[in-house]
């Protein structure tokens, strides 16, 4: 009798209706209701994302779960006090969190990227140290242009470039990193018997 270790994944398409549903659920109840009831609805709808990725995988997702508290937190604190500020500081904390976990693991040599991604790419240590480096920056890059635009335009401006802002950008950012990944290429390991 074999065990294995190999953790379930899910279909990425899945994924990233996970990873994007709550924000297009956001963006369509602040169209609608407000942003307040768009809060509640990014609450409730995080926490069902991640409920389904761990039911799908048995596995807690790091980045979605860290997304999470610090949506329950903030949003939280929107609703209790009634003050958008604090919905609209969310992704400038989760971007700056992020970026300064990968900084402290480049300047550490703790490849995070690599325990994180690790099963979808193989790379060098050098390409890790590399991609770890872009995406620290990206990040800071993120929170600083969030900070930019909630405080000099409007809410619904603000909630709109969330979903049509952020979104393309990263995903203009992560594929243009294809030129990296392949350049730095790394067999992948045996699998031990």
């Amino acid at each position: 009798m074999t065990t294995t270790t190999e953790t379930l994944k899910l279909n990425p398409l899945l994924k990233l209706a996970l990873d994007i549903g709550p924000l297009v659920l956001f963006f369509a109840a602040n169209a609608r209701f407000g942003l307040f009831v768009g809060t509640g609805v990014l609450m409730i709808s995080v926490v069902a994302a991640l409920l389904v990725s761990y039911t799908m995988t048995r596995q807690w997702p790091i980045m979605p779960v860290v997304t999470a508290i610090v949506v329950m937190v903030f949003g939280g604190l929107t609703l209790a006090l009634h003050d958008e500020t604090f919905i609209k500081l969310k992704p400038t904390i989760i971007y700056v969190l992020f970026g300064g976990i990968l900084l402290g693991g480049y300047i550490f040599e703790k490849p995070f990227l690599a325990i994180l991604f690790d099963s979808m790419f193989h790379l060098t240590q050098e390409g890790w140290r590399k991609l770890t480096l872009r995406w620290t920056v990206f990040f800071f890059a993120l929170a600083l242009l969030n900070e930019a635009i909630w405080r000099t335009q409007s809410t619904d401006f603000w909630v709109n470039f969330k979903l049509f802002g952020f979104v393309p950008l990263t995903f203009a950012f992560a594929a243009l990193q294809y030129p990296l990944l392949m350049r730095y290429a790394a067999e992948p390991a045996p699998a031990e018997k």
